[in-house]
């Protein structure tokens, strides 16, 4: 993962989470990448070498569950969705990423 800035250990996971939530249609990880890209407005670039393997650790969890497809660009590649399971996850990680903002904002409001 490049990042303008550094993110804190196991975002990644989460932000792949919540981007296939919020989809109708299973992604690929090329397509969620760009998403996370473009709705951070360019902060965060998640790179292949980190993607690909938090995708893969995701599906072992049973988080996400992937196939085979053709993209829109007739590319076959691997299109991932959220399980019911990594739907649960994503709102512990979610709550657990909450409690650590705050956190981190009460040092700051008051250093």
């Amino acid at each position: 993962m490049t990042l303008k800035k550094e993110m804190l250990p196991g975002t990644l996971d989460m932000l792949i989470l919540k981007t296939l939530e919020r989809g109708t249609q299973p992604m690929h990880g090329y397509g969620i990448a760009q998403f996370i890209r473009q709705i951070s407005n360019d902060v965060l670039r998640v790179e292949e070498g980190s993607l690909y393997p938090a995708l893969q650790r995701l599906a072992i969890k049973g988080w996400v569950k992937a196939e085979w497809g053709v993209s829109d660009k007739n590319h076959r590649a691997r299109f991932y969705r959220l399980t019911a399971a990594g739907r649960k996850q994503l709102r512990q990680e979610v709550a657990d990423f909450e409690a650590v903002l705050e956190a981190i904002m009460r040092v700051l409001r008051t250093a």
